[in-house]
């Protein structure tokens, strides 16, 4: 039996991994804990777990592992104890709240040499492995241009009113729609594309539902490699039907409805005219993947250094936004 502790509860994903979590016939949460009883209290009886002090699970033997759910702000006092505690870490993304403290947190993780994950789920869909493949493969040729969609209608349905309201006050979550769900977008666009010279942006408010929070955003980033990628992301959004398009020289790939078209010199077959089927099987999700990496599996997960770099170069795509500047991330 694998003994966790949820520590924090209040992003908006922590009922989807209390469910994941209770179907885990391996997995047992010992412990909860939250900076708020009464939400400690709530997730604690879902879990049949006991609500501590962070002492308790720093110093319970026991307890192998952490699912951080804290508000964003909180993830820093949280994480560097867990990793001197050598506790192994599920983070829920973004790591930090900017890229100072990030990096503190990934160089704390490395040094503790225990695993970790963040919830960038999206490395595990079947057209996004299949675009990783074929990139590997030069089947695109010189890319020249990449774009990454991910946007909801968060904002205008309310979802952040009341139990989620802190995901709106970027004072807290370090950055709002943009940057919530660009974290998405901007990790497949590294995890495809690797490192950026420079980012610049366009983020605003638009319904102003939420006082001094960003609801979408267009970013643009120009990679080392020689592409130039755009990035969309928002609450305001009633539909988001294009999701990705790649572009070279010698191939080229779109995803429109949860349907990939791929059309390269290099693939049989591959004429772009409809959809292409001969993907790669979904992976589990991330936080699965940490749970399957707890009881020995070899899978693959997110590193503490490209969850850091992901907070850097968003901090970046922020920063380029207001100053209307090409801005360089920090790598610390």
């Amino acid at each position: 039996m694998i003994s966790l502790a949820l520590v924090g509860a209040a992003h908006i994903h922590t009922p989807d991994f209390i469910n994941r979590l209770s179907r885990r016939a391996e997995v047992k949460v010992k412990y909860v804990w939250d900076h708020d009883r009464a939400r400690a209290a709530r997730a604690a009886e879902k879990l049949s777990a006991q609500v501590v002090e962070l002492a308790d699970i720093w110093s319970d033997a026991e307890v192998v592992a952490v699912v951080v759910c804290s508000e964003t702000d909180r993830h820093e006092e949280l994480v560097l104890p867990a990793a001197a505690a050598k506790k192994h870490l599920f983070v829920e993304k973004p790591l930090g709240y900017a890229a100072a403290d990030a990096y503190r947190m990934a160089r704390a993780i490395e040094q503790a040499g225990v695993l970790f994950q963040t919830g960038y789920f999206m490395r595990g869909q079947p057209a996004h492995r299949f675009l990783k493949e074929q990139l590997s493969k030069g089947h695109f040729g010189q890319l020249t241009r990449v774009r990454h969609s991910n946007c909801h209608a968060g904002s205008l349905r309310g979802w952040f009113d009341h139990e989620w309201r802190w995901m709106a006050d970027p004072k807290v979550a370090g950055c709002g729609a943009f940057g919530d769900l660009g974290t998405h977008s901007l990790d497949i666009l590294l995890w495809l594309l690797g490192e950026v010279e420079a980012v610049t942006a366009s983020i605003k408010v638009v319904t102003g539902r939420y006082e001094g929070c960003d609801e979408s955003g267009e970013g643009l980033l120009r990679f080392k490699g020689g592409a130039v990628a755009t990035l969309a992301a928002g609450w305001v959004d009633l539909a988001d039907p294009v999701k990705v398009l790649v572009s070279g020289t010698e191939g080229h790939a779109h995803v429109v409805d949860g349907k990939l078209y791929f059309q390269s010199q290099h693939v049989a077959g591959a004429d772009g005219k409809t959809p292409w089927e001969a993907l790669p099987e979904p992976q589990p999700h991330a936080f699965e993947l940490f749970l399957d990496a707890l009881a020995g599996s070899a899978v693959p997960l997110v590193t503490p250094r490209e969850a850091a770099y992901r907070n850097a170069v968003m901090e970046a795509l922020y920063d380029g936004a207001r100053t209307g500047a090409w801005i360089a991330p920090k790598v610390l």
